[in-house]
């Protein structure tokens, strides 16, 4: 697969604010020294208007790498971020400054607040970046797992597209689990982004758990396509439910499967 040649748009000002440039500025060059990223059919990324954009998840370092990618497409990356990040000094500052979401794990205390903010954001044409699997996969091939149906929930209850994507490499960089990032040598990361998952025969219907039951089902599928391509491989017929394998749906698993 030949990446595609970027060009290097201008975020419109809305958009590009101040905390985003910083952080630019701060976080590209470190990244550039360590990752050689490669982008893929980067046409399917609106270059304006809002949208949802659902990517795999099996690395802590997974954020910053779709963001670094979403940014050199032109758009500035929000996502529903975990709320312990945004009690960690410096982090959680420039979170909140460049209008990150944070999400309480399990939902606990917080109710719709995270899709209520996250919804103020399509309002206003920016692109909001869910994790489906809500967590770094179980799957111990590192296929994406089962997915939750948040993302869905917000691209159907607000009629935008929703982009799946896949990447593959960052695993190199920061494998699952790890908080040790290997630098040399420079790694390469894929970046795919998949058409719009066809959602048309279920907007205008009530978002019950049917609904979004089966959107998830087609945003899960699509992105695993995508990782196919990337991997050259097959995943496996059967997406790893962590419930059938007497997981959590949090914390650190042990080379076993156990749950620390």
């Amino acid at each position: 697969m030949a990446a595609d040649t970027v060009p290097r748009p201008v975020v419109p000002r809305s958009e590009k604010t101040l905390a985003f440039r910083v952080m630019a500025f701060v976080a590209i060059p470190w990244l550039t020294l360590m990752v050689k990223l490669r982008l893929h059919d980067t046409g399917h990324l609106p270059k304006t208007g809002p949208f949802v954009l659902s990517p795999n998840h099996y690395s802590n370092i997974d954020p910053l790498i779709m963001g670094w990618a979403v940014w050199r497409l032109g758009r500035a990356p929000r996502f529903l971020a975990k709320a312990s990040l945004f009690r960690v000094p410096v982090v959680g500052f420039a979170l909140r400054r460049s209008g990150q979401i944070p999400v309480e794990r399990g939902g606990a205390g917080r109710g719709n607040q995270p899709f209520t903010a996250a919804n103020s954001l399509v309002e206003h044409g920016r692109g909001v970046i869910v994790y489906p699997e809500g967590t770094l996969t179980r799957d111990p091939d590192l296929w994406p797992m089962r997915g939750k149906l948040g993302a869905v929930r917000l691209a159907l209850e607000n009629g935008i597209p929703l982009i799946p994507a896949a990447h593959w490499g960052t695993q190199a960089l920061l494998p699952r689990y790890s908080n040790r990032i290997s630098v040399f040598p420079r790694k390469t990361i894929d970046i795919v982004f998949g058409e719009p998952v066809d959602l048309d025969d279920l907007r205008g219907l009530p978002l019950d758990h049917q609904v979004l039951t089966e959107a998830t089902a087609r945003l899960m599928a699509a992105i695993t396509a995508l990782l196919e391509t990337l991997r050259g491989e097959t995943a496996p017929l059967e997406r790893w439910n962590p419930a059938q394998h007497n997981q959590t749906e949090f914390g650190r698993l042990e080379p076993g499967g156990e749950t620390l």
